[in-house]
């Protein structure tokens, strides 16, 4: 008999949660925008403008949606939602630190991307294991679509 040490395959992503993973995925590409920035050398005050638009129109409304909506599900004494509401607090300090932009852009290039992967892999597998359907129902309802990311005006990642 053989045991595997590999981690459980997740789980298919329920139709509900579906545009919360979409999210992540621009939040992905935020991470990877970061990083192609500082390796084309782009001044961290193009970045940090994208980064601070980012915040305010995509990631507020994304953390209030989960901590109002998803992270009940499992109950704020959970241990993975302690892990997660810690995290949002971290990246919300490092998207409003006002000095040391490059040092907190690159903070938030790493933080935010590991976020992304323990929510997707870890905490979204177990909410959508226990969720109700009217759970997973007023979580899609309470999501709102946030504007694109591809109009912005300053691709310095190009």
């Amino acid at each position: 008999m053989s045991t595997s040490t590999n981690p459980p395959k997740p789980l298919k992503r329920s139709a509900h949660l579906k545009s919360i993973s979409h999210d992540h995925h621009q939040g992905l590409l935020l991470c990877w925008k970061i990083r192609e920035g500082f390796k084309r050398n782009v001044a961290t005050e193009r970045i940090k403008r994208y980064a601070d638009w980012f915040w305010r129109t995509q990631l507020v409304d994304h953390f209030e949606v989960e901590e109002t909506y998803i992270f009940p599900v499992l109950g704020n004494d959970h241990e993975l939602v302690k892990r997660a509401l810690s995290e949002h607090r971290r990246l919300k300090r490092l998207f409003e630190q006002e000095t040391e932009a490059w040092r907190s852009l690159n903070l938030i290039e790493e933080e935010l991307d590991s976020h992304i992967r323990f929510e997707e892999r870890i905490l979204f597998n177990e909410v959508q294991r226990v969720a109700t359907e009217p759970q997973l129902a007023a979580i899609a309802k309470h999501h709102q679509h946030a504007p694109p990311c591809e109009n912005w005006d300053d691709p310095f990642w190009e």
